[in-house]
């Protein structure tokens, strides 16, 4: 009996027919994500898109917000992390989910990648259009549902867009799919003094982050153990600290250390894909020529009492 060896998508949340690849468009399991949901108690409304897209002054905002020496520290030090653990090879491909104003694009220009960008948004896509021009391919579409194949890209960079997504488990299952190699995920900690008083915020103010769902880093690698199985994975933090200067320059940006804790306000998750093979049997068939010629070996001799005689 032989056995006939198929790659199947590795990260496919139900059994897909042999020798059968999801293409780009094709729905997606929604039941089995509703219950990995269900799971790490992520509720989904039907028909209620819980997701946040930004409009065209939160959109404005947003870019002026990100040229703050403060802010743009961050946002420089979560991309020396993503550079880190990413450790990509350059002239290789990859796919930013929820590209935003195109910041983290420019930041893998840097490293030499070939960069394409999706965000739902149409003014961010604008913006990021307008900072990279014709260097980065730009599409509009949510995480859920790329309109990619399956293996289009080998690394994908998922950075602070699970927060906002109608579905994560479903944007992560997406993201695994559309990437052969490694996954860049980062986060705003949901542990952290900073999410804290963002979430203490939003009850009293209205801003972009009063439908985000914050994470800790043992969710976010329990949906990847549930999705991808027990491939290898590794977290990083970045803890800010003040500049000691900060007392008296109002806008020195503090020091960024990298390091492992959990209630850092940023934390980043890389995951190596892990190819999974379904195997099934064959039955092969094939034809025996009749014996001609004398049968020579091994022989067993069998006493006979009744008679006293010998049988080969």
């Amino acid at each position: 009996m032989a056995h006939r060896l198929s790659r199947t998508h590795p990260f496919s949340l139900q059994p897909d027919p042999l020798m059968h690849t999801r293409g780009a468009g094709a729905q997606l399991p929604a039941l089995e994500c509703r219950k990995l949901n269900a799971d790490f108690q992520i509720r989904i409304a039907d028909g209620e898109p819980m997701g946040h897209v930004y409009t065209y002054s939160e959109a404005k905002a947003l870019e002026q917000q990100q040229q703050k020496p403060g802010h743009l520290a961050d946002i420089q030090s979560a991309h020396r992390l993503m550079a880190r653990m990413l450790d990509p090879l350059r002239g290789e491909s990859v796919l930013d989910i929820g590209c935003g104003t195109g910041l983290g694009l420019s930041a893998l220009m840097d490293m030499g990648l070939r960069v394409s960008g999706l965000d739902p948004s149409p003014d961010m896509i604008d913006i990021a259009g307008r900072r990279l021009g014709n260097r980065a391919d730009l599409h509009r579409g949510v995480a859920e549902d790329l309109p990619f194949e399956d293996n289009a890209f080998t690394y994908a960079v998922i950075l602070n867009t699970l927060e906002f997504v109608d579905d994560p488990v479903k944007a992560l299952e997406e993201a695994f799919r559309v990437a052969k190699d490694r996954v860049f995920i980062g986060f705003m900690n949901r542990h952290s003094v900073l999410v804290g008083g963002i979430r203490a915020q939003r009850v009293f103010v209205r801003n972009v982050y009063g439908d985000a769902r914050f994470f800790s880093v043992w969710e976010l690698k329990r949906m990847i153990r549930a999705l991808a199985g027990s491939v290898p994975l590794s977290w990083r933090s970045v803890t800010r600290v003040p500049h000691p200067l900060g007392i008296f320059r109002r806008h020195r940006p503090p020091f960024h250390l990298f390091c492992k804790s959990p209630v850092s306000p940023f934390i980043g998750i890389g995951v190596t894909l892990v190819p999974r093979y379904r195997t099934r049997p064959l039955r092969l068939k094939c034809r025996t020529k009749p014996l001609q010629d004398t049968l020579t070996g091994m022989a067993r001799v069998e006493w006979r009492p009744q008679d006293g005689s010998t049988a080969v």
